[in-house]
């Protein structure tokens, strides 16, 4: 049994799922845990913007999935005292659409918060442009010589645009945002942070040796990284008494398949495939998502950046390969040539 001091206590919240969840959430800048320089920053922009009783400028966050863009979001909105207003790319997919929603939805000062913006149609993406510099949109009216160009003003409001791609994102629309801010990895320590937080909201016993273990194995990220609680949780509800314990983490994890790196069914699948089909690679992402019956972009912004940045994957000129970490990880020596190594 762990000592009383490692026994972090739990705050009971309501049972409803919808509360939970955004309950997990951090609310302001200061709940959220991790990258400092962004929050530093951010608080001046916040502040300078109100001192001004202006809208904030609008802002632009890119990262893999799962890093805070959509959280960053609704603090802005917090922080600035406005509403926020969600939608995403492929939801847009006319310029009325944008119309509408940016003459009956939005007030002075609120936040359009759009998702995946990298999809946003190329009729839409153009309207927008006018929008973001002068808060002018423009329609066209009837064709021909007799077509005509309303112009209507709209509330001067912040676009936060968040995207997994930020290279499918076109320079015209990338310059018009005066906030740019690249979310990285998570340590494991503010992982834990993180964990520790969730468990007291989701009104779990845990053993800090337990959060700790679950970090780990999170990929550095934090939505990864809640979602392994609650289904830690589960073992423990029914297995523990629900006490997280480290020896019912670890239960946990190789029920789920999750190793001591992080790595996952499909990662590990990914690089056997490459070792034991393509021989380490190189391999192209289109022969590569074939042989593992995976879409090209959830290889590209799920499952790679992860295994890149953990060393087990390099992306080459010629293909992506294999490292001798990967290699050495999953015991591969047989299946490579002797020069790999």
């Amino acid at each position: 049994m762990p000592k009383k001091d490692e026994i972090l206590s739990a705050r009971p919240v309501g049972d409803e799922t919808s509360r939970l969840e955004s309950a997990l959430r951090p609310s302001s800048l200061d709940e959220f845990v991790g990258q400092a320089k962004l929050k530093e920053n951010l608080k001046v922009f916040i502040q300078a913007a109100r001192n001004r009783k202006e809208p904030l400028d609008h802002c632009l966050f890119y990262s893999p999935p799962g890093l805070g863009k959509t959280t960053l979001s609704h603090i802005l909105a917090r922080e600035m005292g406005v509403n926020i207003k969600v939608t995403s790319g492929p939801v847009l997919s006319k310029p009325g659409d944008l119309a509408a929603m940016l003459t009956t939805e939005l007030a002075e000062g609120d936040i359009l918060f759009i998702d995946e913006i990298h999809r946003l149609n190329a009729a839409v993406e153009e309207a927008l442009y006018p929008v973001m510099e002068d808060f002018l949109f423009f329609i066209n009216t009837g064709q021909g010589p007799g077509s005509t160009t309303l112009r209507l003003a709209v509330p001067r409001f912040t676009l936060v645009g968040a995207t997994t791609r930020s290279g499918l994102l076109t320079g015209p629309l990338r310059d018009r945002f005066g906030i740019v801010f690249n979310l990285g990895f998570y340590g494991e320590d503010e992982i834990t942070q993180i964990l520790v937080r969730s468990a007291g909201i989701l009104g779990s016993r845990t053993e800090k040796a337990a959060m700790a273990l679950i970090a780990r194995r999170s990929r550095g990220t934090p939505r990864i990284a809640n979602r392994l609680l609650k289904r830690v949780r589960d073992f423990a509800d029914v297995r523990a008494d629900g006490f997280i314990s480290a020896a019912v983490t670890e239960d946990a994890m190789g029920a789920l398949e999750i190793d001591a790196e992080g790595l996952d069914n499909l990662d590990r699948r990914i690089l056997l495939t490459i070792a034991e089909k393509f021989s380490g690679g190189p391999v192209g992402i289109e022969t590569l998502a074939v042989a593992v019956s995976e879409e090209q972009d959830t290889l590209t912004d799920v499952i790679e950046p992860f295994l890149i940045q953990g060393g087990f994957l390099k992306r080459t000129t010629r293909g992506r390969v294999i490292t001798p970490k990967a290699a050495a990880h999953l015991n591969l020596k047989t299946a490579l040539p002797q020069e790999f190594f």
